[in-house]
């Protein structure tokens, strides 16, 4: 990959100065961003206006088509002030990446008017698929729609039934719909991440054409209809590594936030007769924690330079490292809420009153443990099948 487009670069550069300019404004906005249950106006308008949502996105329609990892590397920046808002920027602007894959058809559909439209999603496959002519019919309710509220189209999930056929993963869909097919409903009442405005999306026989679908097999097997104009390295990697870094990246931004505002507390905080900074017990979570937050960073770093590799070279990633890849991403979110909530415990009785940084970044970690992506059980048994000699189980790696 050209260095013009990676973590190198001096946009790259550019953009993460960005980030790191805009914490202290988005710290700021944190407690009326949880209050009202999305991420305002003005940030949203930050993110534009600062390119972050071009990283991923196709050149043909203004975007960067960057290295993920400059996309990662902004969003851990912004995470570390703001997981609700750097969530809803890492799940909202991997979405531009993936109408990258659909047919160009449906890129046009969205950005033609409007290179900056956002696209939210759910992909559980909850959707009821009817087949009618030129595409389907699409009814149901999903959850967990991260800044819908922002979006004027969304990506939902659905699996294609086939007549007499059982329900088959193999058959699942994005089916990608505009807002004036579908309702939001106001559900986000949470005790974590209540910025993000995750609410739910109802449609109702909803006309989905077959080119504004994406198959699941198409993304595992990198072989997807929008390839035929982005040719981009970026563009011919794993849905499923993709996306999951988007939900597992939030966790190792705010963890590191988190540890800034637990050593704010340990300079003032008395243990006894000594300054909780001069306490053996907190300087070792201390360090453990920077260790920690060190050596996640250096493994995803690790794990998409590997991936971005091999997508140059126009070569398929090995299914045994994409299964550990999918692995360590879910592993993060673990091994954040672990170290945590050490932090919150070392803060002690000061440390459960409301507006303490500590607890509000712990309870945004802990409410990331929810998301299907960041269940590790799922990835470690079928990576653990694998290493014994086992079949690949999992399509959305």
């Amino acid at each position: 990959m050209s260095d013009q487009y990676s973590l190198a670069s001096s946009r790259a550069k550019d953009l993460i100065a960005k980030a790191e300019a805009l914490q202290p404004v988005l710290a700021e906005r944190a407690a009326r961003c949880a209050q009202i249950r999305r991420i305002p106006d003005e940030t949203i308008q930050d993110f534009q206006d600062a390119g972050f949502f071009k990283i991923l996105q196709p050149e043909q329609w203004g975007g960067y088509a960057m290295d993920p990892q400059v996309f990662y590397a902004v969003q851990l920046k912004i995470s570390e002030a703001c997981m609700s808002s750097g969530w809803v920027l890492g799940v909202v602007a991997v979405h531009n990446w993936q109408l990258a894959l659909f047919d160009n058809q449906a890129a046009q559909d969205v950005w033609s008017e409007d290179p900056t439209t956002l696209i939210s999603s759910s992909y559980a496959p909850v959707g009821k698929v009817e087949k009618v002519d030129g595409g389907y019919k699409l009814s149901g309710q999903w959850g967990f729609s991260s800044g819908s509220e922002h979006c004027e189209w969304v990506f939902l999930g659905a699996v294609v039934p086939e007549e007499g056929a059982p329900f088959d993963m193999s058959n699942y869909r994005t089916f990608m719909v505009p807002k004036a097919d579908y309702e939001i409903i106001d559900t986000w009442h949470v005790v974590g991440l209540q910025g993000t405005g995750s609410q739910d999306i109802k449609v109702v026989d909803a006309f989905v054409p077959e080119y504004r679908t994406h198959k699941l097999f198409d993304g595992f097997n990198c072989e997807n209809p929008g390839n035929a104009v982005n040719k981009a390295p970026v563009f011919r990697l794993p849905f499923g590594q993709v996306f999951v870094r988007a939900v597992c990246t939030g966790s190792l931004g705010a963890l590191e936030g988190e540890l800034g505002a637990f050593i704010e507390v340990a300079k003032t905080r008395q243990v006894g007769p000594a300054k909780m900074k001069d306490d053996p017990f907190a300087r070792k979570i201390a360090a453990e924690v920077r260790s920690a937050i060190d050596e996640m960073k250096s493994t995803m770093y690790r794990n998409f330079d590997e991936m971005m590799a091999v997508a140059a070279q126009g070569s398929k990633i090995d299914l045994e490292d994409r299964a550990r890849y999918r692995y360590d991403s879910a592993l993060v979110a673990d091994r954040c809420v672990e170290l945590s909530g050490k932090m919150l415990k070392a803060s002690g009785s000061k440390g459960i009153f409301l507006g303490n940084q500590v607890l509000a970044k712990h309870l945004d970690i802990l409410a990331s443990q929810a998301h299907v992506a960041n269940n590790t059980n799922i990835y470690s048994n079928n990576l653990g099948g694998m290493i014994f000699g086992d079949a690949n189980i999992d399509l959305n790696m």
